[in-house]
């Protein structure tokens, strides 16, 4: 090996020991609202959106985590579906539908707005997307890669929902997974 080759190799390994973009510990990062979904106490129509957030650490660089976040007309809160893997862990399901705040930071990462529907025909859409939540085949099952993960169940759901028009971008890794 080359001098120049050696010297990128170790300062590579400088890099990802360092681990990654985030600073500080992922037990004290941000998981506050970013204020990107409207305020469901003054929004009567229904609105979903589809987040994605650079994954915490060094995985961030190059892979997202997604997630779906809805509420049906003139409901006061949102209703997030999401799959965690560390949830396993805890012997509990991976997949979670659950009333939440919509657009937390995903651990110090701000979300962004992948997809949005709001207004007529969107309770439709959110009860389709809920029906296919329900039927997700890979609730207790977590592979970072190549899946299932956050990205298959979304990628999941937008297969069952073709009226989603939804496509996840190149760094959803494991929304290929899909059959």
């Amino acid at each position: 090996m080359n001098f120049s080759r050696a010297l990128s190799a170790i300062f590579l390994l400088g890099v990802l020991s360092l681990g990654g973009c985030a600073s500080g510990d992922w037990r004290t990062a941000s998981r506050a609202s970013a204020g990107i979904a409207p305020d469901p106490a003054t929004t009567e129509e229904a609105v979903l959106i589809v987040f994605g957030a650079d994954t915490w650490g060094w995985r961030g660089w190059f892979a997202i985590h997604t997630w779906i976040a809805a509420k049906r007309s003139g409901e006061k809160t949102y209703t997030v579906y999401d799959v965690v893997g560390w949830r396993a862990r805890n012997g509990q399901p991976v997949m979670q539908i659950a009333q939440d705040i919509p657009d937390r930071y995903w651990f110090g990462e701000r979300p962004r707005v992948i997809k949005q529907y709001r207004g007529a025909g969107v309770d439709k859409l959110i009860t389709e997307v809920d029906k296919a939540a329900q039927d997700y085949t890979w609730k207790n099952t977590y592979t970072a890669f190549p899946g299932p993960n956050s990205n298959t169940f979304i990628a999941w759901i937008a297969k069952r929902v073709p009226e989603l028009e939804l496509s996840l971008p190149l760094s959803a890794f494991g929304s290929g997974y899909v059959d």
